[in-house]
């Protein structure tokens, strides 16, 4: 009966023991330890991809600490050149620089659509042909609104890259652009979403370009996500992560277009406070989902062919073939996440 006394209380201490060995193995078990990154976050609506991989822990799903930043174009090359930035979007106004020298890669398509020319409502003007001869405001001379606009006018036969038959004139900041053309001194706006549908909505504007329907820019991208190419050659992995990141945040945004307007609207991301304008402007970008993707219909390689083109027609590409060009320019990362 003591043997058998002993042997149960013997058994107990080993239980006790192990259970107490497994504890302390638990708690000395160190959490995965995010990297630290930086990314650019954009203030325009169509840029919430970056947000929502963020707010969503997408970034974090992926091994990442990622702090958001704010950097205007210049900063914005210059990190991702440099590597300080692994990726960030952006456009075809890059193409120029990227031919120049500068590290950087197109990696993805981030959506088709953000930029719209409008005018007041009262304006004469109804289409391109009637800017020939009128001024037109925009952020910067080079940015993307002065590229767009150009595209467009010279595609319908007005010579707008030298300020030819259109006047272009920056004024910095899209609230002063709208207050050029209620002062009268310019004709149209070329302007980033959400400014520009706000004005149509509530200051009395028209729109007479959409950079989402209006030919030669329809159904194609007109962002694209852009990676650092120095990381990308030292760490293929990162980008291909936090592709993985921006894939989740752009298909969830597809399912969840009023959930992410709340969260990008109420955490003031971006400023507009009309949550039902926001949702009917994310439903209008078109972001690539899963089920895209795996059907073939991205077609980024050939937007960065065509726009590569555009911009050789108009002198911005030094380069004479478009296919040669959009072969540095892109490089496809596999994902494997669809």
């Amino acid at each position: 009966m003591v043997k058998r006394i002993l042997s149960v209380a013997l058994l107990f201490a080993l239980a006790i023991t192990s259970l107490a060995v497994c504890v302390n193995e638990t708690e000395a078990a160190p959490a995965k330890e995010l990297k630290k990154i930086q990314i650019n976050k954009s203030t325009s609506l169509c840029g919430i991809p970056t947000l929502i991989a963020y707010e969503n822990g997408y970034f974090a799903e992926e091994g990442y600490d990622v702090e958001l930043i704010t950097a205007d174009s210049e900063t914005r090359k210059l990190g991702l050149h440099n590597g300080t930035l692994p990726i960030a979007n952006w456009d075809y106004a890059y193409f120029p620089s990227i031919e120049n020298g500068l590290g950087i890669v197109v990696v993805d398509g981030l959506h088709r659509g953000c930029i719209t020319i409008i005018v007041p409502k009262d304006s004469p003007i109804r289409d391109v042909k009637d800017l020939r001869g009128k001024k037109i405001a925009i952020e910067e001379l080079g940015g993307t609104e002065a590229q767009v606009a150009i595209v467009w006018l010279e595609t319908n036969g007005i010579k707008a890259a030298a300020n030819q038959e259109v006047e272009l004139i920056p004024y910095g900041d899209g609230n002063l652009e709208i207050e050029a053309a209620k002062k009268g001194e310019v004709d149209a706006v070329a302007i980033w979403d959400p400014i520009g549908a706000i004005a149509v909505k509530e200051q009395g504007f028209r729109k007479i370009f959409d950079l989402t329907e209006t030919e030669p820019f329809a159904g194609r991208y007109c962002c694209f996500l852009m990676a650092s190419t120095k990381v990308l050659k030292e760490d293929p992995k990162q980008i291909a992560s936090l592709l993985r990141a921006y894939h989740k945040a752009q298909n969830w945004i597809n399912d969840n277009p009023e959930e992410a307007a709340k969260i990008v609207t109420e955490k003031k991301y971006v400023n507009i406070d009309d949550l039902g304008l926001a949702v009917e402007l994310i439903k209008n970008y078109n972001y690539p989902t899963y089920a895209d993707r795996a059907a073939g219909t991205t077609n980024i390689y050939e937007d960065v062919v065509y726009f590569s083109g555009k911009l050789i027609d108009l002198g911005f590409l030094k380069a004479t073939n478009a296919e040669e060009v959009a072969k540095k320019l892109y490089v496809k990362v596999e994902t494997n996440d669809y």
